[in-house]
């Protein structure tokens, strides 16, 4: 285990002090060349699209450093403070309140059993399964059933129903839930043994709505998949460290989150009028005043798209559904004194929703027409430079913070070489055609049964 940590240390700095000889010397040829870049400011098309560009990248830049020094003073906070948490509720076994675990599941049947065969192994004392069968045309149904029947010390219940949405799915299971917390999760997913008594003790505090997981790849086997589980690690959990630091994570993910049952009660449960149900629940929670915390150590091992359609299906549903989410929620937006932090969360959803992908394409765009008509080509590779930076920098980060393989770093060079292109073109056709109202599907993945 020691072995492990100084190799990630060491592959983590010698990604940074590679970077410093690649800065250097990009440096210097700037340096070379710079009175050619005078260029871009005999236009005021030009000058315009320029300023505008370095003011994202500013905002970038601020948005790495935050989201870097939060979740590391998180990261401290965990492993050496309690903040805000009362004494310790549950120091007994036998008090160990109960908690519902909701597994909401259509046509589920290749990775079903592997999902809830994992739930029985959980390390904690007192917990029951609720999977929630949403009309599925497969053995679903059959298969879960099954396992219900092998279980005899951990109570499993199966119930079946007219197809109607994940979110009908989950509000039946809070329903028949007999818990005092609920946790929700995918069909597809695998929970590490430790996840409820990780969980459980954010509840101590009073404050504490809900706890978001940590979500990882479990099918790393081609380049898709690895590339996202490094966006997964960098792009996700950083963030949710980060927010968890000041107690406002704006996405509890689908795969794992818990939930006190009186909370969900309160704000009525999941609604079916958006395709990322998660996400507005979540801003449902905090705008009814909750605190919602992240725990690291608490993992959902999920199955990512390992073929590109299936790929640019899942972000663009996760696009819409998500501006679906903070259009409900927009009136928080222009009202900064009432809304408080939650003022901040929609508008940051909506930078890292909108403005990021247009202006990534934007300056990609920009840079190869200036190269191809001033011959100014190595502007496009300044451009991609200073993103790789940011992307690596974070991807050394979290692989030290997360424990993750040194080799997720190699890949945030790939993920900015072409992969977010292809993503922030998704995100922006998803964009527009949630503007103009364009009808669209769930879109379900076709699971691979990989866990």
């Amino acid at each position: 285990m020691a072995l492990k940590k100084v190799s990630r240390f060491f592959w983590a700095a010698v990604a940074l002090a590679g970077l410093v000889l690649i800065l250097s010397f990009s440096y210097q040829s700037v340096r070379a060349v710079k009175g050619s870049f005078s260029i871009l400011l005999e236009s005021l098309v030009l000058s315009a699209i320029s300023t505008y560009l370095l003011f994202f990248l500013a905002l970038l830049v601020i948005r790495y450093l935050v989201l870097i020094v939060y979740s590391f003073l998180e990261h401290l906070e965990t492993l050496h403070t309690k903040r805000d948490l009362s004494p310790e509720r549950y120091r007994d076994e036998s008090s160990m309140p109960m908690i519902s675990l909701v597994v909401p599941a259509f046509n589920e049947g290749i990775v079903i059993q592997a999902a809830v065969r994992s739930l029985l192994l959980l390390d904690y004392p007192n917990f029951e399964i609720i999977v929630v069968d949403d009309g599925s045309t497969d053995d679903t149904y059959e298969k879960a059933s099954t396992v219900a029947q092998e279980s005899t010390a951990i109570k499993v219940r199966v119930v079946t129903k007219r197809n109607g949405g994940k979110a009908q799915a989950l509000n039946t299971g809070m329903t028949l839930a007999r818990g005092e917390f609920i946790l929700n999760m995918d069909g597809d997913s695998k929970l590490s043994s430790n996840t409820l008594r990780a969980c459980i003790k954010h509840f101590e505090n009073p404050k504490i709505g809900a706890v978001a997981g940590n979500v990882k790849v479990i099918n790393r086997e081609n380049i898709w998949t690895k590339i996202q589980a490094l966006e997964y690690v960098e792009g996700l959990a950083m963030a949710r460290k980060a927010q968890s630091f000041i107690r406002s994570v704006n996405i509890i993910p689908g795969p794992l989150g818990m939930f006190r049952k009186s909370v969900l009660q309160q704000v009525g449960g999941y609604d079916d009028d958006t395709f990322a149900e998660d996400c507005d629940l979540t801003l449902k929670i905090l705008m009814h005043g909750w605190h919602i915390a992240y725990e690291a150590s608490a993992i959902a091992w999920v199955e990512s798209p390992s073929r590109l359609l299936d790929l640019l299906k899942q972000r663009y549903r996760w696009t819409r559904g998500i501006l679906q989410a903070t259009t409900k929620h927009k009136s928080a937006l222009w009202q900064p004194r009432k809304a408080g932090m939650n003022c901040f969360i929609l508008w940051y959803m909506l930078f890292e929703g909108i403005m990021w992908p247009f202006s990534t394409l934007l300056g990609n765009i920009f840079f190869v027409y200036v190269g191809l008509q001033y011959g100014l080509t190595s502007l496009l590779f300044y451009w991609w430079l200073q993103l790789t930076v940011l992307d690596v920098v974070a991807a050394s980060y979290c692989v030290v913070v997360e424990e993750e393989s040194p080799s997720l770093i190699l890949y945030a060079v790939l993920f900015r070489l072409f992969y977010i292109n292809i993503i922030d073109i998704s995100k922006v056709f998803a964009t527009i055609e949630e503007w103009r109202g364009h009808a669209m599907t769930w879109g379900k993945l076709e699971r691979e049964g990989k866990l």
